[in-house]
């Protein structure tokens, strides 16, 4: 990466998450991007490479190792993005492999990470699950190992990449460094589900962002044609990352006796 793109801002596509983002990912950055199933880790993602193939001309390489090549092509469809188009266009790869042989090849120097991205001429790209090198190894110094080694293949290509991890937990704590892999990236995104007035919601926070100052604020989104569309600040709320978030104690305090004030 020569002196030109230090410090530039890659677009994610959706203009409120730049915004949290104080203007967008660091080129060359590797992002986690963390939650439970069904919360929009993989929406994001594609989001984030279809904007780059359809409008910065920067082609986007997505290796999945849990989403067969239909079920993929199908969910993005579902949301607007026509990946065969951009695959006609030579804009996108798709890469369907297991964990064990996607990280033997990312290794080697000439293998299939480094071909398919001098093919493509690839800025872009999404790892969708990075949960899956688990199986590699059950031992904890060894995943950490494995994860760094990981990313740091990422690295020496100057992409700027988006990594999906699971959380297993539907609510609850942030488990960010579960994997041991939080250390290691420039920034992560936590998504999570939340109940609010009964219902199932959902929320995003900008965790970190190295070498950035970033929004710390807990935002609603929903999931909708394009992408995410994240609304604003949970401003009355606290508690919101615990999946049960609870009004202020002085805004529940003025919404009881506001109303008997006004009685």
């Amino acid at each position: 990466m020569g002196e030109g793109e230090f410090g530039e801002r890659v677009s994610t596509g959706n203009a409120e998450l730049d915004s949290m983002l104080e203007g967008g990912l660091l080129r060359g950055s590797v992002t986690l991007v963390t939650g439970a199933p069904g919360t929009g880790k993989t929406c994001l993602g594609l989001e984030f490479i279809c904007h780059g193939a359809t409008q910065m001309d920067e082609p986007g390489l997505i290796v999945t190792f849990e989403h067969f090549p239909k079920k993929l092509l199908r969910d993005a469809s579902s949301l607007g993005f026509d990946l065969p188009e951009m695959e006609r266009k030579g804009m996108l790869r798709i890469l369907f492999t297991s964990p064990e042989i996607f990280f033997e090849q990312a290794q080697a120097p000439g293998g299939l990470l480094d071909t398919m991205v001098e093919e493509l001429g690839a800025k872009r790209v999404l790892i969708d699950s990075i949960s899956h090198l688990e199986r590699l190894t059950r031992d904890a110094v060894k995943l950490r190992e494995v994860a760094f080694t990981f990313v740091n293949a990422l690295l020496r290509h100057g992409l700027t990449v988006i990594v999906t991890q699971e959380d297993p937990d539907i609510t609850g704590d942030v488990a960010a460094a579960q994997y041991g892999i939080s250390y290691l990236v420039d920034a992560v995104i936590i998504l999570r589900y939340v109940e609010l007035d009964s219902a199932i919601g959902r929320a995003i926070l900008v965790l970190k962002q190295r070498a950035s100052s970033h929004d710390k604020r807990i935002r609603e989104f929903r999931i909708a044609a394009g992408g995410l569309k994240i609304g604003e600040p949970f401003a009355d709320r606290e508690g919101v990352l615990s999946g049960l978030p609870r009004k202020r104690e002085v805004d529940a305090f003025v919404e009881v006796f506001g109303r008997k004030g006004k009685s």
